[in-house]
């Protein structure tokens, strides 16, 4: 386990292999190791950083109120200054790459590439459980009823993949690590996010990939985010749903790698 320190709080990560640096940034509900396979592969040509968002995994805050995807984007800023990372692609599955593409908006010298995989541009594209999520009463009434956040975190795994079964067992271990709060608050700013207005500023290559058969995020957010940013490409999975990483893993990564190692003008 490998971490480090910040004034907000503490944040863990995973690094792999040798060479160029690739950020890798997990969804809601999620850690590191959603990317555990995608690390190994990619790891054989680039360093690969997978790191837990403050509330998630192994990372902790110190901060109230320090589960939003702005401060997410000031995290990956951070993470990036420390470690002493020049420049670097990003990324992001769901709510990650809502973070990825907010930081190449905001940091644009520090991001060379964006790569989004099942990500919202605007909230209005989340599936209905996620945006009630964000609702702190009925967040708090999950957590205090154990068998309802279960049968809640079984619902959104069997709609997110074919590998529900597999995804859920995932899930609830890492649930473990989440508080009420980071909870709550992280998918109810992502509710409240729209990145339509913005998303011109970003002039880094940009690739979307997005599952035909996503029932957590909305597909058309593929045609947003083409619409939005100036040559972004989309990749549409005709046989995925929103975790591509497992449904169309080796495609998956296959489309990462040579994105990130083409030569773009």
């Amino acid at each position: 386990m490998t971490s480090l320190v910040t004034d907000q709080g503490i944040i863990h990560y995973e690094a792999y292999g040798r060479g160029r640096p690739v950020i890798l940034l997990h969804g809601w509900m999620e850690s590191w190791s959603v990317w555990r396979q995608t690390i190994e592969e990619l790891g054989k040509e680039f360093r690969t950083y997978a790191l837990d968002f403050w509330g998630f995994g192994n990372s902790g805050a110190t901060v109230e109120n320090s589960f939003t995807v702005d401060n997410y984007v000031e995290m990956v800023n951070q993470f990036i200054d420390r470690l002493g990372i020049v420049k670097a692609p990003l990324v992001g599955h769901s709510m990650g790459g809502t973070v990825a593409l907010s930081t190449a908006m905001r940091y644009p010298e520090k991001i060379v590439k964006v790569v989004v995989i099942g990500s919202p541009i605007h909230g209005s594209s989340l599936n209905l459980l996620l945006k009630l999520s964000g609702v702190p009463q009925l967040a708090g009434l999950l957590f205090n009823m154990p068998p309802v956040l279960n049968f809640f975190t079984f619902l959104v795994s069997q709609m997110a993949t074919r590998s529900g079964r597999s995804l859920y067992r995932q899930v609830r271990a890492d649930m473990t690590q989440v508080s009420m709060h980071s909870f709550f608050q992280s998918i109810g700013t992502l509710r409240r996010t729209d990145l339509r207005p913005n998303l011109g500023k970003i002039r880094v290559p940009t690739l979307g990939i997005y599952g035909k058969w996503d029932f957590i995020v909305h597909p058309n957010q593929a045609k947003v985010l083409q619409k939005g940013v100036p040559g972004a490409q989309i990749s549409m999975y005709s046989g995925a749903g929103h975790m591509p990483m497992m449904d169309t893993t080796d495609r998956l990564i296959r489309d990462i790698r040579e994105f990130l190692v083409k030569k773009h003008t």
